[in-house]
């Protein structure tokens, strides 16, 4: 069975971990999403997680809500409510999270810091391959028979 560790060491960031600062405005964090083509970034204060803010939370809490991204800081508009996994954590215990709780993003924490984050594409893809590698086998144990 696949867990987070596993995701982590094959994605294609690395272990690079997108952070920004809560008292950054809205278009800061835009900015980095776009250069880095990321959807979300942890927002970490003092070595601490403390947020995460995501396209989601910029369309819905800043331009639907009528507000400046020039103005508004992460700190007014990211989610404190959020998920944490650990390394251990299985792609399907990921999966069911998500699914659960609507979210597309989990931090990865480990020892009591940031190792990295798991998006729902990140599991998607992970339970698509291991899918792929189960049928090829049993294709090739057909071929066999």
């Amino acid at each position: 069975m696949k867990t987070v560790k596993d995701i982590l060491k094959t994605k294609s960031s690395g272990n690079s971990i997108l952070t920004i600062d809560p008292d950054k405005t809205v278009l800061n964090a835009i900015k980095v999403m776009a250069e880095k083509n990321v959807g979300a970034l942890l927002v970490m204060e003092n070595d601490k997680l403390v947020g995460i803010i995501t396209e989601r939370d910029y369309a819905r809490k800043v331009i639907l809500a009528g507000k400046s991204s020039n103005n508004t800081l992460i700190r007014e508009i990211m989610d404190q409510n959020f998920l944490v996994i650990k390394p251990g954590t299985t792609i399907e215990e990921c999966m069911a999270l998500m699914v659960e709780n609507f979210t597309r993003y989990l931090p990865v924490i480990d020892d009591n810091r940031v190792t990295g984050v798991i998006s729902m594409g990140n599991v998607v893809n992970s339970i698509i391959t291991e899918q792929n590698f189960v049928i090829n086998d049993l294709q090739q144990y057909i071929m066999r028979g």
